[in-house]
């Protein structure tokens, strides 16, 4: 009589069988990843080559790092460079700190529609396209009618044209980013204030602080290492972070203050068919980001031991 087979799978293949559906799930996810992330990666040949549409990949003629060599040579290089980093910057310091105060905020409100509404009020501008936000405050800030002009002259001042004025379009990209954007960022923080524990807080009454001393001590230390993993995220991106939003929104006169890395890009890779040149640009950009990302991750690991990795 054959005895029955006592095989027994790989516990990784069980665990496969186990949650089959979810891995289905996860296929979508990882297909879009490989299409949309990975494949375009052998791009990057280009930024080493003199790239011909007509020739290809393997008819063009190899340049070795001569794209690089025009690119730092170039006189825009340095100032595409400066405003990616400082509008980027910015950014960080001013809009970062605001969905963590929101969320802490929310948290506050006791009465729950005025909390719903609250939450729901503060979220939709974060769906709406650039195109949309963009029109919208050029109406806003429009030297003839907009409202803030409006405002200045019943003051006594001048109109100030706030999107063609290279003094006032960094500030109008920083503002109109915490507009839009500050909402949906401080989903992440109000999910992890609901994670911290609700004894501490019970403690924290007990021994006689008040609402602020509660936040400072209980739900700041409690939502930390979040702070820091959206920080380093945020950190990585210094460097990509905007174009959608600068392309709807600046023109020709703030060039100078406004044009990025990314919108730099796409006006000579497309606009004029330098391939290769862009290919070079963005290649410099995604390193640019790769150290800041590891940067980051370090630095925070060694002052308060958390990390990505």
């Amino acid at each position: 009589m054959k005895k029955p087979s006592m095989r027994l799978d790989p516990p990784a293949l069980t665990v496969v069988r186990k949650n089959l559906s979810l891995y289905l799930l996860l296929l979508p996810g990882v297909a879009y990843l490989i299409i949309f992330k990975y494949i375009p990666i052998g791009g990057l040949v280009m930024a080493f080559q003199d790239f011909n549409i007509f020739a290809g990949f393997f008819g063009s003629e190899w340049v070795g790092l001569a794209q690089f060599r025009k690119l730092f040579a170039s006189p825009d290089f340095y100032r595409i460079f400066r405003n990616t980093l400082l509008v980027n910057t910015y950014k960080i310091v001013f809009v970062f700190p605001l969905p963590v105060m929101l969320a802490i905020m929310l948290n506050e409100i006791r009465c729950t529609p005025l909390k719903k509404v609250s939450q729901t009020v503060v979220y939709l501008p974060h769906f709406l396209s650039w195109i949309i936000v963009s029109g919208l405050f050029m109406n806003i800030l429009s030297p003839s009618g907009g409202m803030v002009n409006q405002i200045i002259t019943a003051l006594g001042g001048e109109p100030v044209f706030f999107m063609s004025d290279n003094r006032w379009f960094r500030t109008v990209l920083v503002v109109t980013d915490a507009w839009k954007e500050m909402g949906w960022s401080a989903i992440v923080y109000i999910a992890a204030i609901a994670g911290v524990e609700q004894e501490l807080y019970e403690a924290a009454t007990v021994d006689g602080a008040g609402k602020l001393r509660q936040i400072w001590h209980v739900t700041l230390p409690g939502i930390v290492s979040t702070i820091v993993l959206m920080f380093i995220l945020k950190l990585g991106s210094i460097m990509s972070g905007g174009f959608d939003q600068v392309l709807t929104m600046y023109n020709a006169s703030v060039y100078e203050t406004g044009d990025i890395i990314q919108t730099y890009v796409y006006r000579i890779g497309l606009g004029k068919m330098q391939y290769s040149f862009s290919s070079a640009v963005g290649m410099f950009n995604s390193v640019i980001g790769l150290a800041l990302t590891v940067a980051g991750n370090t630095v925070s690991k060694r002052l308060t031991g958390r990390s990505i990795w």
